[in-house]
């Protein structure tokens, strides 16, 4: 499955972001969808992530209040609405598909080539 990712973008702290992630080739709904994130200099970490049917969802603690995870299967997309969005908030956002629930990065396959979300204080 191809991964492509939008959306990103720069922001003043506060304010909110929708990323999307459409996916081609394969089907969609056959994978658990995942959103992480890697700033300069740290790991990539998990943020949310969603299973096939969108019927659970799953977050960072960090973040949980602050995030809602979504998917349109029919459009082979995938959202990540980011709200309150804080300085630290600052990464590259990638999307990435696995056969099942992970917060660990290595166990996804597929991966789409990230969008840039910057907060400004």
């Amino acid at each position: 499955v191809q991964l492509q990712a939008c959306g990103g973008g720069l922001v003043q702290a506060g304010g909110s972001l929708r990323l999307s992630c459409a996916a081609s080739g394969r089907t969609f709904s056959y994978y658990v969808m995942g959103w992480f994130r890697q700033a300069p200099g740290k790991e990539r970490e998990f943020v949310a992530a969603i299973s096939q049917s969108g019927g659970r969802t799953y977050y960072a603690d960090s973040m949980k209040d602050r995030l809602t995870i979504s998917r349109d299967n029919p459009k082979n997309t995938v959202y990540l609405q980011m709200n309150s969005l804080k300085p630290e908030d600052t990464a590259v956002y990638y999307c990435a598909a696995s056969g099942a629930y992970y917060t660990d990065y290595r166990m996804y396959n597929y991966w789409g080539q990230g969008t840039q979300v910057t907060v400004s204080s």
